[in-house]
């Protein structure tokens, strides 16, 4: 557990809000993808990054839902565009490449915030467990067919989770990927979050051996009450009992935000690639998710997933 009020060598820690890792900045000019824009985090980042003068592009499930949030927001449809995305839908996300595309906006980074977690019965996408297909496979076809579009220091920034740690002792369940042997919602949300991280480590070993000042980092926002529970029975009883039992501490959303808006804004970052970071720092994960061989494999799994569907 985080010591709650400590802050790290960033200057920032635990309680830091994302107004507070951006204050300062002047994002005018500059252009952010965020997926799952319409709630919870993704648009709590939304709004920050528009208050520091970004453009934003917002996906969602559908159009209406990113510009009902631009309107809740208050934020001008001219310093924002909808974008339609569901990721667990490879057409849509091939779509969604395409509208981004066509706007002719070079993007300073892509925020993969959207996800879903613990599916209470195994869903399947394509034969691939739902939680692997829409926060890993989904995000990796929409965030490589998007690299053109990056602007030279661009970043890439995958929304991860500390529940990582619940995924399979041996990593990645390649034998497993349909759900089907043994399908536990936690085990398989931890396996989708382990994907986040290798998929940002890969990309930054291929930025790197570019040549290119693009990065890619991976973060966990901590313990927030969001939509993301939604298909949790009674979400907000059990993250009460764990409060009062002392084994998490929740989040606010502004402070569930910070370290996805550190990771994608923060000067102090533009050569740091490659990375874990919760609280706003760099933060050690598993062992498994350092495995750069675990990441090849996973790549090359991933392209043929995304190729076939």
């Amino acid at each position: 557990m985080s010591n709650d009020h400590a802050t790290g060598p960033s200057g920032f820690g635990f309680h830091s809000t994302a107004e507070d890792v951006t204050r300062g900045l002047n994002l005018d000019g500059q252009t952010w993808l965020v997926t799952g824009c319409n709630s919870g985090l993704g648009l709590e980042t939304t709004r920050v990054l528009h208050a520091r003068g970004a453009h934003v592009i917002g996906a969602a499930r559908t159009v209406a839902k990113a510009a009902t949030a631009f309107d809740g927001l208050g934020i001008a449809r001219a310093d924002a565009t909808a974008v339609a995305c569901e990721l667990s839908d490879l057409d849509s996300v091939r779509a969604a490449v395409v509208a981004v595309s066509e706007q002719g906006r070079a993007l300073d980074g892509i925020i993969a915030n959207a996800g879903i977690m613990a599916l209470p019965e195994l869903r399947q996408r394509d034969g691939v467990e739902l939680q692997f297909f829409t926060n890993h496979v989904g995000h990796f076809a929409l965030v490589t067919g998007l690299i053109p579009r990056l602007t030279s220091a661009g970043r890439v920034v995958m929304l991860s989770s500390g529940a990582h740690r619940m995924a399979h002792a041996d990593g990645i369940e390649f034998d497993n990927l349909s759900g089907e042997r043994d399908y536990d919602a936690w085990r398989m949300y931890g396996n989708s979050k382990l994907a986040n991280i290798l998929f940002a480590r890969s990309l930054a070993r291929q930025f790197a051996q570019e040549g290119s000042q693009r990065t890619a980092n991976a973060v966990h926002p901590g313990v927030i009450i969001t939509n993301l529970a939604r298909n949790m029975e009674d979400a907000e009883g059990m993250y009460e009992r764990m409060r009062r039992s002392g084994r998490v501490t929740l989040k606010t959303v502004g402070e569930g935000a910070a370290t996805q808006c550190w990771a994608a804004t923060s000067p102090a970052l533009a050569a740091v690639s490659g990375e874990y970071m919760q609280d706003c720092n760099v933060h050690p994960p598993t062992a498994n998710a350092l495995d750069d061989a675990l990441a090849d494999r996973l790549w090359t799994v991933t392209e043929a997933l995304v190729a076939a569907g």
